[in-house]
């Protein structure tokens, strides 16, 4: 069920890349938290998913995902497009340094299956990574998110409202008192003027 949901993913194009791509990662594994202990879930690859549309095209994308990251010799097994598809799996990640980690590490910016991955990072509270998002997002690409934002209406707004909701909880009564200070704000205006 997993894989399944990894594949669903993507597009069906990239089925033989995706293959390999799943067959370096760690499913047996459970995840180690940081105190040591192991969190034994029944699932790595949760069961909420976000569908969207891609150039016309159903995905599902997991809200989140549990896996260990792979092991780097493995990893380095990968061709570039393969590299690109497991980054973008790691975009889903639980754990905010590795969701970073993975945005810095995408290095071809300008694939459209990467957009459903990184345009939810817009969406979270971690100041930091809204950063990396905002360098993630240029020249480029911004057409790719342009053009996701006007596939995808009604999950680019439940992203956007998100993000606001951030905003107000976490960054309201520090230095970006006014919204349209607000980083994340200021990608959403660049990403909806065209």
């Amino acid at each position: 069920m997993d894989k399944e949901r990894i594949y669903n993913g993507f597009p069906q194009i990239l089925r033989n890349d995706i293959r390999a791509v799943i067959s370096v990662l760690p499913f047996d594994n459970n995840v180690r938290q940081n105190d040591g202990q192991i969190l034994k879930i029944s699932t790595l690859v949760h069961q909420n998913v976000h569908e969207i549309l891609l150039d016309g095209e159903t995905l599902t994308i997991p809200t989140r995902i549990y896996l260990d990251e792979p092991n780097p010799y493995e990893e380095n097994t990968l061709n570039e497009l393969q590299k690109t598809i497991l980054n973008c799996i790691y975009l889903r990640h639980h754990d905010g340094y590795t969701r970073q980690k993975r945005l810095n590490t995408l290095a071809a910016k300008n694939h459209y299956f990467n957009v459903p991955y990184a345009f939810p990072l817009l969406g979270e509270y971690i100041i930091e990574i809204i950063n990396d998002i905002d360098d993630f997002i240029d020249e480029t690409n911004i057409h790719l998110f342009r053009k996701f934002l006007s596939e995808n209406r009604s999950y680019s707004t439940l992203t956007k409202n998100r993000m606001i909701s951030y905003w107000n909880e976490y960054y309201r009564f520090g230095e970006n008192r006014n919204i349209r200070d607000y980083i994340g704000r200021r990608i959403f205006d660049r990403l909806e003027n065209n």
